[in-house]
């Protein structure tokens, strides 16, 4: 590609994802807190556009970290067959993200893009894998999935704070640390070059702890899980303390004279847990019910989309990395196809809508979903279902004895589709954050 002349033009990128967090969980989506837990974020949706049905490619967090930055279903790599990766992968040599297959960010650093991760990687352990090696060229935030807010030490107990490739020991509330960064990077950027800068908090993931609650983790030690802690009031502080920093990292690109022209998406890598609310929907993390994937959608781009606009069309994670390329001009890998499809039409027109099928499977439970044309097939436990979202999203009503033909259609689809990807490997884990007990679960 002739980048001469041409950058000036090109948009940035900000994709900001948080961890863990309820669909209902921001103002916008219908938070039902006593305080307000997201004005900054409510601000983005009402000066760009609202997907109300955006999906996560995953109901747990590496597996859609790994559709995210390549574009692809997770499942053709074997990292993000681990539900999710853990402690357990340190070392190992296969499971992580590969640094020969071709990324969002190494397609853009390759076509003149800076690029940065600030905040969670969560694909693979050095010295196999790692952000630097997999297109980032600038990297700061921890490896792993939860880690603790002041002591930086995952649930393993190991300490998780690195900065491009050096280990490092930083004092401050992670959220932060974050934030501070991504303004940092967004402030030392060229405006006559673009970038692109993924913002990965691990907010509001557990433990439960606030930038007033240094002492709650010092008491709770190496003990990250927090069975015996936190509350709906600190959940929504932290989630409040999350908008914080996205209204530092907006005002930032305002005052440069980025925001016009930058892309930026806001959304979480799966359903909420524990404190979270997925209200109208039934599930949650683990779970291929709507609360499982269903997540909160905002993208703002103030050249292209109009404010105020909400959209209703189905869309996925991994259709954002095939529509930053698109709107870089960068094409995509001939050996490694885009899974995912551009949405450039979609911001130009909330009412454009597409044919075809999302669809999941997790080990956890053997379970397999497939949306389409508003119908979802799921199975659970070896148990099926039929659901009509349009009319029944918190999926009560089971009509698959009343639409046998229908079930029978889309269960053939689930399984034509699953046949292209390869299986689930037999060393593959399965890691539950909290018992059965400690998260009570939706009667299916």
């Amino acid at each position: 590609m002739n980048k001469q002349g041409t950058d000036m033009n090109r948009p940035n990128f900000i994709f900001i994802m948080a961890d863990d967090l309820g669909y209902a969980d921001l103002g916008c989506t219908g938070a039902r807190s006593s305080m307000p837990v997201s004005p900054n974020l409510d601000r983005m949706a009402a000066e760009g556009m609202l997907l109300r049905h955006g999906y996560s490619n995953s109901p747990v967090c590496s597996p859609t970290r790994f559709a995210l930055v390549t574009g692809r279903w997770q499942y053709r790599l074997r990292g993000a067959a681990e539900e999710p990766l853990t402690g357990r992968a340190r070392g190992d040599k296969v499971v992580g993200l590969p640094p020969e297959h071709p990324t969002l960010p190494s397609l853009l650093r390759d076509a003149g893009y800076a690029t940065g991760l600030v905040g969670k990687w969560h694909l693979g352990y050095p010295p196999h894998f790692g952000p630097l090696k997999s297109g980032y060229q600038y990297f700061f935030g921890p490896l792993s999935g939860g880690v603790d807010y002041f002591s930086h030490q995952g649930s393993d107990g190991v300490h998780d704070l690195w900065e491009n490739e050096t280990h490092i020991e930083e004092k401050g509330y992670l959220t932060d640390l974050i934030t501070d960064r991504a303004v940092q990077f967004i402030d030392s950027q060229n405006q006559s070059k673009p970038f692109m800068l993924s913002v990965h908090y691990t907010a509001p993931h557990w433990p439960w702890e606030t930038r007033a609650d240094e002492a709650e983790s010092r008491r709770i030690g190496k003990s990250i899980r927090h069975t015996d802690g936190g509350s709906l009031e600190t959940y929504h502080r932290m989630i409040y303390e999350m908008d914080e920093g996205i209204g530092r990292i907006l005002r930032c690109l305002e005052e440069k004279g980025l925001d016009e022209n930058t892309l930026v998406i806001f959304t979480s890598d799966n359903g909420g847990e524990r404190f979270s609310d997925n209200w109208p929907f039934v599930g949650q993390k683990m779970d291929l019910l709507e609360g499982g994937i269903r997540v909160p959608l905002i993208a703002r781009w103030p050249a292209k989309i109009i404010p105020g606009i909400t959209s209703d069309t189905p869309v996925i994670t991994m259709d954002w990395t095939a529509t930053m390329l698109e709107a870089a001009g960068v094409q995509a890998d001939p050996d490694h196809a885009m899974d995912g499809l551009s949405l450039l039409p979609l911001l130009a027109d909330p009412r454009w809508t597409l044919e075809r099928d999302l669809c999941w499977r997790m080990a956890h439970r053997e379970q397999r979903a497939l949306l389409r044309d508003g119908w979802k097939y799921l199975q659970v436990d070896g148990h099926e279902y039929l659901f009509n979202l349009a009319k029944d999203e918190r999926e009560r009503a089971n009509l698959a004895q009343l639409y046998p033909e229908r079930l029978k259609e889309l269960r053939s689809r689930w399984l034509a589709w699953a046949a292209t990807l390869p299986g689930i490997p037999a060393d593959a884990k399965v890691t539950l954050a909290f018992t059965e007990a400690d998260l009570p679960r939706a009667t299916h």
